[in-house]
């Protein structure tokens, strides 16, 4: 490929404008489009680039320069207007990253190609549980009926069990607890069926859940031999294993709403939560199925995907995907070899769930957290505790972390040891 060969980048939100950053500090030739303000959305309330729809949650401290290094970088063209499907071949490198209001028609487009259906729609999402926190003494690992999946051996899936009372408590709790509103513009748009949250299921009758996802046929409790009345299963939902989606429960309640109602399921009364449920329109792609290690469509590799699109969630994650997918690109248009950051780091961690660690069946969007992270080992523990827990557990998952970000970018200015130090005796003082 050409070194000349300029990288076309659709959307300038977060991810799109990193990726335009990241190649042009390469030596790129950018062109960055952005359909605002000719086609405005829903949300959007200036024509800037990486505007903040949510909240400022970056704390910049300038609101009046957004996105101005960009405008005024050599490498980067800004053109304006609507990109209304997938360019032809004459775009030789190309990075989707129109987040999740992406354009009725390159919605229709990307649809089109990868073959995926429902990619625009409202999407309700269940909790996910990091798998330490849920309480074994309680709950057990059997698939319904003891039936084996492709990658599993008849123990698929945590049952939490639930009485005739525990579940009649548990269902009006559920039914009385506060839930989101929407926006107004979000009204319209229909539930995705395969998505419905589990309140409007529950408020067609009082059995439909435990003929539905909290069904409890084919199943017996390993501890003491019953059948329970109603159980909540949980999935893995990645390959180590450290996280597990609660199947069904697809939500719209209010997130201390949901560590109150779900903590009172048995087995789960000291789960930690990697990611509460959400009810929010939504466009991405099933990123572990559709895309490779290097966010390259199989179908197209000459189209890259960034940011939310790809099924993460939030500012951060948005940016750090599309910074490594504008690397990813600049290194393939000079000939040079893209190095990923080891997953044990959070850029790495996030870039290797979305292209395989998550399950592909079951896929759905996901913030950064420590259940992506490979476990800690011996090295790790600087303590000289036998097992780490709480802030000391994260405080290693930081420092190994760091440690492996600042091999491989190749920059030492920032001394991790003393870092550390700093905060380990700050905690000793308090």
């Amino acid at each position: 490929m050409a070194a000349n060969t300029p990288l076309h980048i659709i959307g300038g939100g977060l991810a799109g404008s990193e990726a335009a950053w990241q190649a042009a500090e390469q030596g790129v030739q950018v062109i960055l489009h952005e359909m605002r303000p000719e086609r405005p959305t829903d949300v959007h309330k200036t024509q800037h680039l990486a505007e903040l729809v949510c909240s400022n949650s970056f704390r910049s401290d300038d609101a009046t320069a957004n996105a101005a290094k960009l405008s005024a970088h050599p490498n980067i063209m800004l053109q304006r207007g609507e990109i209304k499907g997938l360019p032809d071949d004459s775009w030789e490198q190309v990075i989707v990253a129109t987040g999740p209001l992406t354009s009725d028609a390159l919605a229709e487009a990307v649809r089109e190609v990868t073959g995926e259906e429902d990619l625009a729609f409202f999407d309700a999402i269940a909790p996910i549980v990091h798998a330490d926190s849920v309480n074994m003494d309680i709950a057990w690992f059997q698939s319904r009926y003891d039936k084996t999946s492709a990658i599993g051996d008849g123990k698929d899936y945590i049952n939490c069990p639930m009485t005739k009372e525990q579940y009649e408590h548990f269902l009006d709790e559920m039914l009385a607890g506060e839930k989101m509103s929407f926006h107004e513009w979000e009204e319209s748009t229909p539930y995705f069926d395969g998505c419905m949250p589990v309140e409007v299921m529950a408020s067609r009758g009082r059995e439909t859940l435990r003929f539905g996802p909290m069904k409890p046929v084919g199943l017996t409790n390993a501890h003491d031999g019953s059948r329970p009345y109603a159980v909540v299963q949980l999935r893995q939902d990645n390959r180590l294993g450290t996280l597990f989606n609660m199947v069904g429960f697809q939500t719209k309640l209010k997130y201390g709403e949901q560590v109150r109602v779900f903590q009172m399921i048995p087995g789960l009364e000291g789960a930690q939560f990697a990611r509460l449920g959400g009810l929010h329109r939504n466009t991405f792609i099933n990123s572990p199925r559709l895309l490779d290690s290097q966010l390259r469509l199989h179908k197209m590799p000459r189209l890259r995907f960034a940011g939310q699109i790809t099924g993460v969630e939030g500012y951060v994650e948005s940016a750090a995907i599309g910074g490594m997918a504008g690397r990813m690109a600049a290194a393939e248009i000079m000939g040079s070899q893209w190095e990923a950051p080891s997953e044990i780091t959070a850029h790495g961690a996030l870039l290797q769930h979305i292209t395989g660690g998550a399950m592909a069946d079951s896929f759905q969007p996901m913030n950064v957290n420590f259940g992506l992270f490979p476990d800690l080992d011996a090295s790790d523990n600087k303590t000289g505790k036998r097992k780490l827990k709480g802030r000391d557990r994260k405080a290693a998952f930081a420092r190994r972390a760091l440690k492996a970000m600042q091999d491989w970018s190749g920059n030492t200015k920032l001394d991790i040891e003393a870092l550390f130090s700093t905060e380990d005796e700050a905690r000793r003082s308090a």
